[in-house]
């Protein structure tokens, strides 16, 4: 056998192993998302709108969100991207006393060369001699 069909065999079965198996994680996220989407949950939709779900038709796929009191909208389950968790400020002692405390005055000397784009104190460029006349014989 030619040593190049066999790397082109190990290669197209890699490809469809990873294939495979990026499908496989894609499958279990959108199962663990779908868990997550119930009445009450603060989402946002792949076009960047957040809201809170109020209620939600399974049969046709469409849900109802709230983006702001008053507003609800309808749109389609696919939309939603994730559920929003809300954050929690981990603060701990530590960080606040950093937070508080002056920055450190460092002498630095100064560099000897420029750095890339900064301007230098160069040399004029010395005048351009004038061109002669041509004369016309």
């Amino acid at each position: 056998m030619d040593p190049m069909l066999i790397i082109i065999a190990i290669a197209l079965a890699a490809f469809v192993f990873f294939q495979f198996r990026n499908s496989r994680k894609r499958q279990r996220e959108t199962a663990e998302r779908q868990t997550k989407i119930v009445v009450g949950a603060e989402i946002m939709t792949n076009y960047g709108l957040y809201g809170t779900i109020i209620s939600l038709d399974d049969d046709n796929n469409m849900a109802l969100i709230e983006s702001t009191p008053g507003t609800v909208l309808k749109i389609h389950r696919q939309t939603i991207l994730k559920v929003v968790e809300p954050d929690e400020p981990a603060v701990s002692d530590v960080t606040a006393e950093a937070a508080v405390t002056e920055p450190e005055v460092v002498d630095v000397e100064p560099v000897a060369e420029p750095e890339f784009g900064e301007r230098t104190d160069a040399p004029a460029k010395p005048a351009r001699k004038p061109a002669a006349k041509k004369t016309r014989e």
